[in-house]
Parts: C-alpha cells; structure tokens; sequence
C-alpha cells in the first residue's frame, strides 16, 4: 500500500479471472455480499451501473448502527476500469479501480483521491484497514464462488 497526502493505495492479486473480479465489483448482488470492513453487511437502494448512474446504500456496522452513503458512477470499462464518486455520508472521495490480468489471476489497484490532506489524515488509519478487510471479502466471496462452480 503506498500514499500520498490526499490518497490511500490498496492493491492485491485475486486468483480469478479479471472478468469475474470486475462483475464482483459492478454486480450488485455481489458487491453487496462482500463491499465494507469486517463486520459490516449492506442494503443497496439504488444501484444504476452507468456514467452518472446512482449507487445509494446503508451499511450497517456491527454496533447496529446504519451508515448512509451515496456514490455516483464516472467511468465503466469492462473489465479493466471502474471510477466512482463517494459522496456522502462519512466523506468525500474519488474511487478508481483498475484490474490488470497477471499470471496469478487478476491485480486489483484500488486507490481512494479525496480533496484535501486534511480530509484524509482523521480517517486514513480506519481506511487502511478497512480496505484490507474489504479486499480479504472480496477474495473470500470468489474462492466460494470458484469452488461452488466446480464441484457442480
């Protein structure tokens, strides 16, 4: 992971093809499944994968308190590249993800640009981490997946 004053960086390598990495981002009944820290589930509202296109859902935190947010979709290009707008309700951010096919499957390079050090230096810590857990989810939901699509 490597930073900068306004951006977190987080990356992994997943062993899944890219095309699967990319729909577990851009797919709502996945993303829900794994999207947030350890602890955390969602409720998508409203999910519109689209330049422009909303994404509204509540997080809920292990304490059982609901955490609103609201993303507007920038730039989708299967299945190399996703850019979205955090807008609310914790803070402002710009998320892009690029995912690159290596030989161990696909690389994800995820970095998180908000306005100012200011708005970032409070939360990186909690970010840091977040993303990591975020990224062990993710990888847990598409060895399930792989495994399940096998033995089938």
């Amino acid at each position: 992971m490597t930073m900068t004053d306004t951006e977190v960086h987080t990356s992994r390598v997943i062993v899944a093809p890219r095309e699967r990495v990319f729909a577990a981002w851009t797919d709502p009944d996945q993303l829900a499944r794994w999207w947030g820290p350890k602890g955390f589930s969602n409720t998508f509202h409203r999910f519109e994968l689209r330049p422009e296109g909303i994404w509204e859902f509540t997080m809920h935190g292990p304490n059982g308190m609901g955490f609103n947010n609201t993303c507007v979709f920038k730039r989708i290009e299967p299945p190399g590249y996703l850019e979205f707008d955090h807008l609310k309700e914790m803070h402002f951010y710009k998320a892009m993800v690029t995912f690159t096919e290596v030989a161990e499957g696909t690389r994800i390079d995820w970095i998180m640009r908000f306005d100012t050090a200011e708005e970032l230096a409070p939360v990186r810590m909690f970010i840091e981490r977040a993303n990591e857990e975020n990224m062990d989810k993710l990888e847990m939901l598409l060895k399930g997946e792989r495994v399940q699509r096998f033995e089938g």
